[in-house]
């Protein structure tokens, strides 16, 4: 694993508050209300229309077409909740968190607080083993430390990457009620009552429209694959990437802990604009149709000062993910 301490650094003043400048000079961190009210009605329609397409079709094996459909809907709920929380929507933050429970909680039934909290951590410290909760160990460890005394899925666990995603989207719905009842989430008699319309409304529509059969078949369905298209949309972001050893600065630790992908259109909308993922990090309230245009602003600027700025492929991001989930299992393989 490469470490930050081995890549060049800048003796001068901030360097980031130069970057801002030219950011803000730019007008990249003005509000983009027309886009968001155009991208939040198209998901609402898509979420509405998924579900009327399911009462429609009714009890017939065409119900897991909609399954799947709607994984890929639910996924842009929660991006649609993934900027809301970053206040890219709204300035002020009731009108965010009011629209975020709705997404979040009612919309695909995870904690928006859970989330939000996990996300913030995130942030302020990206790929930390020890302050990340996305890297933190669990099913995957993603340092050689951590994989210490591990098992047979961690010495493998390149292989099982692809597959575990199926449970994410279930795992982040465990992880919402187990936070609801630890009482680490703050308006926990809100969210837990929209989490539970949510799973009750679920539960209903399934059994209510669907025959056992086709009710298992399309739950499991409909949460593989949100889990897979959820996983694979934050997954190239920092996965492989330096650690950071506590001497960076704001812009180097966000920088180059950070993996961008290159892209056109469809990508940025497939993966709702974390394929520019550097540039998120710095300017994380910046609307998402504004970071294509930050991209070689911040780019240039890593140049000016000797920051290694990587970007990738979207196949390649995986891949370097997938080889170094490998190596962390190295030690494991070789006993």
């Amino acid at each position: 694993m490469t470490t930050m301490a081995e890549r060049p650094r800048s003796t001068a003043g901030s360097d980031f508050a130069e970057l801002g400048r030219r950011i803000n000079d730019a007008g990249l961190l003005a509000r983009r209300p027309g886009y968001y009210v155009l991208r939040l009605g198209l998901v609402a329609a898509a979420l509405v229309g998924g579900w009327t397409a399911f009462f429609l079709v009714g009890a017939s094996w065409w119900t897991l077409a909609v399954a799947a459909f709607l994984a890929v809907v639910f996924a842009q709920v929660a991006l649609v909740a993934h900027d809301l929380a970053h206040r890219q929507v709204f300035r002020t933050n009731t009108p965010s968190r009011r629209a975020g429970l709705i997404a979040g909680n009612l919309g695909i039934g995870m904690s928006y607080g859970y989330w939000m909290d996990k996300h913030t951590k995130h942030h302020a410290n990206p790929n930390h083993d020890d302050l990340d909760p996305d890297v933190g160990p669990g099913v995957l460890v993603w340092s050689r430390e951590s994989a210490q005394g591990k098992g047979f899925l961690v010495k493998y666990q390149a292989y099982f990457f692809f597959p575990l995603l199926t449970l994410l989207g279930l795992s982040l719905k465990r992880d919402s009620v187990r936070a609801l009842r630890n009482g680490t989430v703050r308006r926990r008699r809100v969210e837990g009552a929209l989490l539970a319309t949510h799973f009750a409304g679920y539960a209903a529509a399934l059994l209510l429209v669907l025959t056992p059969a086709q009710a298992l078949a399309f739950l499991v369905v409909h949460q593989a694959l949100f889990g897979v298209y959820l996983g694979m949309t934050f997954a190239p972001n920092h996965k492989g990437m330096p650690h950071p050893d506590g001497t960076e600065d704001f812009l180097r630790k966000q920088v180059l802990t950070s993996r961008n992908v290159r892209g056109g259109r469809l990508v940025d909308a497939a993966l709702g604009g974390l394929n520019y993922q550097i540039e998120h990090h710095l300017f994380p309230a910046m609307p998402t149709p504004n970071l294509r245009r930050a991209q070689p602003i911040v780019q240039r600027f890593c140049a000016e000062i000797g920051v290694g700025y990587e970007m990738t492929s979207l196949t390649d991001s995986y891949a370097q993910a997938l080889r170094h989930l490998h190596d962390v299992g190295a030690d494991l393989r070789h006993h």
